[in-house]
């Protein structure tokens, strides 16, 4: 009961007043979604496919990976995402085999939140969907980072991935929520394939992918 009315505080003040929003942010950013979300899945379609094979052939059976992440306001979504890992228990060194590591390198793990992002869970752009334990952890305001739906990518991505560390990733996501243009979001969108390419921030220093999120020192 007490996590029910904890997740109705953090629904309340990520969406709280704040700045006026502008035609961007209103609809704009939405239209685009839209728009670039269908246009990639169908152009992406034999992307998709070859890697979908690819994952039955190396790891088997289920292709996807889906786990409720937290989304615009704290609301609960099925994120979605090629599977990079072996079925079962264990730490991720353990479950990732070179396949695996190829393809979270490569980002096309996350392809499939194109869906989510025609579903309205997700958008282009934003702070990365996390796990829903993370909510009782975010100070004040790095629950801004809950104004907007979460994004394929964002400015923590464009700034190193998951070599960024969680301190500075929360505080960027933060930062971005505040405002939003069609401008930085196009930068963004070259800036993170620019970080891709050059696999840079794969993975965070001395781990297998990127550690839990365990709340602030201070």
């Amino acid at each position: 009961m007490e996590r029910i009315r904890a997740f109705g505080h953090f629904r309340s003040t990520a969406t709280g007043p704040g700045p006026a929003p502008g035609a961007y942010e209103r609809w704009g950013k939405r239209a685009c979604d839209l728009l670039g979300a269908a246009a990639l899945l169908v152009l992406l379609a034999p992307v998709l496919a070859g890697v979908a094979l690819a994952v039955r052939l190396a790891l088997g059976s289920p292709v996807l990976f889906r786990q409720v992440r937290a989304g615009r306001g704290g609301r609960p979504f099925t994120l979605l995402k090629f599977r990079s890992m072996a079925e079962g228990p264990g730490e991720d060194a353990a479950r990732l085999c070179r396949f695996g590591r190829a393809l979270r390198a490569s980002a096309l793990d996350e392809l499939p939140q194109l869906v989510n992002v025609l579903r309205g869970e997700m958008s282009l752009v934003g702070p990365r969907p996390l796990p829903m334990d993370y909510l009782a952890l975010y100070t004040p305001r790095q629950r801004e980072r809950l104004r907007m739906r979460p994004g394929l990518t964002g400015l923590a991505q464009a700034e190193g991935r998951n070599g960024v560390p969680w301190e500075r990733r929360l505080d960027l996501d933060a930062r971005y929520a505040a405002r939003q243009t069609l401008a930085g979001d196009v930068a963004l969108l070259l800036r993170c394939l620019w970080v891709v390419l050059r696999g840079q921030g794969v993975t965070a220093p001395g781990h297998a992918t990127m550690p839990r999120f365990r709340g602030n020192r201070d």
